[in-house]
């Protein structure tokens, strides 16, 4: 099994998607664990001084004017998460709390925040025994971190709350940890604070949502190429010396992945034939610059990432010249201005896939296609209804596309007065998410049909490749109506799973 080691430094999006996605397995290095331990010795000095120091010997939020005696300190960790476990709503995906979590453990291990080595091992072990607290949809406003969501994952390592273990079955915390030999944590100074003000649940899914769309992108740029051979478009406008002139990386790339899966078509350049238009429309002749400044958009998205994986969030916060000092650095908006970009860049490269497929279904646009590529039309409906859900789908995302970031609700009797709303664009991305892979389904199934409607024409040899994968992957070609749910999630299915982009890329090489 891989093996992810956390240091001082960070780790990458990729050890967050093995230990997420993969159950990757964790272990804290010596550097870490030295960190931690001199990190924990400032803290203890602080809190034996009579000074009070806000998350040590303090109360939180609007109530850290009050200062903490010894003997209630241990009661005021276990309280703040007791308290702030307070999340409503369905249970949150296990890749999400996985990823939450061992971003926790990240900026836990970076030696800014105080909490003991037996802390971060204990949350390590709770990860490597596939144990995943229970963490609800609501309760984050993205702003002194994630906080519901936070609480449900310390109140596990307290022993305490609801736990899926390794089986898939929700039992006890306190159960699970005793089967797998872990003691549960008695939290001291300034640990249960620690364990609960970071952006690490908005981060995990913007980390997550940018490996998706990665793959999605490229699989936009296929169903474009296949869509633009189904219509008979011309190819000259993918050519490089175009995007040329205007350089946009994303741009150029989405071209140059187009012209790659186009290469020796025998479809395109037919807009000249029987029906001749001078140019394609938008939806056709677009998508390169459509999807090119999705790309982009995903670019910065992944630089704020970069970013924040290489911070330690977390407030107050221990610096290397040992002074404790409080900070503004789990306010969460670079990563939900992003979550909030993704979701309107996706929503768009959506829009522009359904336009493709109701213009491959419409027999005044579609140059000779069957009416909805309907076997029979009017006996048989044909794709009409597939491209009724794209729609439905489309609208969704359009809905979704409405940034949370733009939005702030104060809480905590205004002392938090300005919060970022994270963790919400973050939840509607990963449904629009979900939903633009359907879409680009939809598209798929429609091109590929056309494309095998028209007879005498030998389609690109890369574009054949995902016509045969796809029809071996379940989702079948033209005849009479048939019930289309079944073909449709194997679309769904082939597109998602990426065996749409092997196909293509045992042809075309690697894309970019």
């Amino acid at each position: 099994m891989h093996t992810v080691v956390v240091g001082t430094s960070g780790v990458t999006a990729s050890d967050v998607l093995a230990v997420a996605r993969a159950d990757a397995r964790i272990e804290l290095s010596e550097e870490a664990l030295t960190a931690l331990a001199a990190a924990r010795g400032i803290v203890d000095a602080l809190a034996a001084k009579p000074d009070p120091v806000y998350g040590v010997s303090t109360g939180f939020g609007a109530l850290a004017t009050r200062h903490i005696s010894q003997e209630l300190r241990t009661q005021l960790q276990r309280n703040i998460v007791r308290s702030h476990a307070a999340g409503m709503g369905p249970r949150v995906e296990r890749e999400v709390v996985r990823a939450l979590m061992f971003l926790r453990l990240k900026t836990v291990c970076s030696g800014h925040t105080g909490v003991r080595p037996e802390v971060a091992q204990t949350m390590a072990d709770i990860l490597n025994a596939g144990i995943t607290p229970v963490v609800h949809e609501y309760g984050s406003l993205g702003c002194s971190g994630d906080l519901a969501p936070l609480s449900h994952c310390a109140l596990t390592l307290m022993g305490e709350g609801e736990a899926e273990g390794p089986d898939g079955v929700v039992r006890p915390a306190a159960e699970l940890l005793a089967e797998h030999g872990i003691a549960p944590v008695e939290l001291r100074e300034k640990e249960g604070l620690a364990l609960l003000n970071g952006t690490d649940g908005m981060l995990g899914m913007l980390l997550m949502a940018l490996a998706d769309l990665d793959t999605l992108y490229k699989s936009a740029d296929i169903t474009a190429a296949l869509s633009l051979e189904a219509l008979l478009g011309t190819d000259k406008v993918l050519a490089p010396e175009l995007h040329a002139i205007r350089p946009h990386p994303g741009q150029g790339a989405s071209a140059a992945n187009m012209l790659a899966v186009l290469k020796d078509s025998g479809l395109t350049g037919h807009h000249q034939d029987d029906a001749p238009r001078v140019q394609d429309a938008y939806s056709v002749r677009c998508a390169p610059q459509v999807a090119g400044a999705g790309r982009d958009t995903l670019a910065h998205a992944r630089l704020v990432a970069e970013r924040e994986l290489a911070s330690a969030v977390d407030n107050p916060v221990v610096l290397p010249d040992g002074r404790v000092e409080s900070n503004g650095n789990f306010h969460g908006a670079p990563v939900a201005y992003v979550l909030d970009f993704l979701a309107i860049a996706a929503a768009d490269l959506a829009s522009i896939a359904e336009r493709r497929t109701d213009r491959l279904l419409d027999k005044n646009r579609s140059h000779g296609l069957p009416p909805f590529l309907a076997d029979d039309a009017g006996v048989d409906s044909g794709l009409m209804i597939a491209q009724y859900t794209q729609a439905a789908l489309v609208s969704e995302m359009k809905r979704l596309a409405v940034p949370a970031s733009a939005d702030s609700i104060p809480s905590s009797a205004m002392q938090e007065d300005h919060v970022s709303m994270g963790w919400s664009a973050a939840r509607k991305l990963r449904t629009a998410v979900d939903n633009l892979t359907r879409v680009l389904a939809v598209e798929l199934y429609a091109a590929t049909r056309a494309i095998e409607l028209r007879e005498g024409l030998t389609p690109a040899p890369a574009s054949q490749a995902a016509i045969t994968a796809l029809r071996k992957a379940g989702a079948e070609g033209p005849g009479p109506d048939r019930f289309l749910a079944p073909d449709l999630a194997a679309a769904d299915a082939f597109l998602r799973d990426g065996r749409l982009l092997t196909a293509v890329e045992s042809v075309t090489g690697p894309l970019a």
